[in-house]
């Protein structure tokens, strides 16, 4: 059964029959409901091509990313990536993935808006100040940023809570007792990780503790930088009781300095890092603010930026997900 065929059967033409299939507004809802049932009872498959065509859509979402080395190793991310495509393989959809050098980022952005190469872009490692996100919000380009950002026109974002996530590290740190703590972030560009430097400076305000400069460390997004971050902080003369790492990538570098160094992790440093550690430390449970359902929260942007491309206002395209504190056996009461 194809398009013709079911207009001869209904006694209507290709084109009132094609506007009702897509959805078109002009198509009154009877009739909409006749072709529709109608396309059920012999059979009917859009061709899809003929559809994106039609409707001006190529069926593909995008992520222009500046891949680093260690992206090809992070599960996390793989995990998100894998619940995106698993939501556009239902709907018949494809998403690509384009790695860019850093520098060549926003003309890839210009490229693709400028060429309709996707239907949307979801953007990710939101920035404090991002140009990415301006540029399309300018453009009215559809996109989804997972992240948030300080650009103050509405957008579609997706993103953990920030602030929830430290609040529970910190509360948890500061009831076993640890008053000198560190904290090893990720560039403080990235918005992700200035939110939860700015959330540890506020918990130790609140505490009434005092911030010492020497405890954090920034710029950290590998294992070999966390590595060094930790190897710095254990070289401090007065050294902290406690560290939260804001980053797993950096985190697997921090708790292997620790071991090497032959700190109990626990005992003499209680360790906090945010996001999944299982599989990069085989026999340590590292204590985690976990990010859970990655593959759901991949999936759940995708739903997101298909309302956006289909007219739902970005304003009402913003979701705030909340992490969990996963104790493993990295806490304790700091050393007497």
């Amino acid at each position: 059964m194809n398009l013709e065929r079911l207009a001869n059967l209904l006694g209507m033409s290709k084109t009132t029959v094609s506007r009702a299939l897509n959805g078109y507004p002009e198509v009154s809802e009877r009739t909409r409901e006749r072709v529709l049932q109608a396309a059920r009872d012999n059979g009917y498959q859009a061709n899809p091509m003929a559809r994106s065509l039609a409707l001006g859509r190529s069926n593909v979402f995008g992520i222009i990313y500046p891949l680093q080395p260690a992206d090809l190793g992070d599960a996390m991310f793989l995990d998100v990536v894998a619940g995106m495509s698993a939501a556009l393989e239902q709907e018949g959809k494809s998403l690509i993935i384009a790695p860019v050098s850093q520098a060549a980022e926003l003309a890839t952005y210009q490229q693709f808006v400028r060429g309709r190469r996707v239907d949307g872009l979801i953007v990710s490692r939101t920035q404090v100040q991002d140009e990415r996100i301006a540029f399309l919000s300018k453009a009215r380009f559809p996109f989804i940023a997972h992240g948030r950002t300080e650009h103050h026109a509405p957008y579609a974002w997706f993103d953990y809570d920030n602030a929830a996530g430290i609040g529970l590290a910190m509360q948890r740190l500061l009831g076993l007792g640890h008053r000198r703590l560190g904290l090893i972030s990720a560039p403080l560009l990235l918005n992700f990780a200035r939110q939860r430097k700015d959330a540890f400076v506020a918990a130790m305000a609140d505490a009434g503790l005092a911030l010492d400069t020497r405890y954090l460390i920034a710029d950290t997004l590998d294992r070999r930088s966390g590595y060094q971050a930790m190897q710095q902080l254990l070289a401090c003369q007065s050294r902290p009781t406690a560290v939260i790492v804001d980053n797993h990538l950096s985190g697997v570098g921090a708790v292997r300095a620790l071991l090497d160094a032959g700190v109990r992790i626990g005992e003499e440093i209680s360790v906090i890092v945010w996001g999944r550690m299982e599989d990069t430390l085989a026999g340590i449970a590292v204590s985690t603010i976990d990010q859970p359902d990655a593959a759901r929260a991949g999936a759940r942007m995708v739903q997101m930026l298909q309302a956006l491309v289909e007219g739902t206002p970005a304003a009402s395209l913003q979701e705030l997900w909340q992490p969990a504190l996963i104790e493993g056996a990295t806490l304790g009461p700091p050393a007497s």
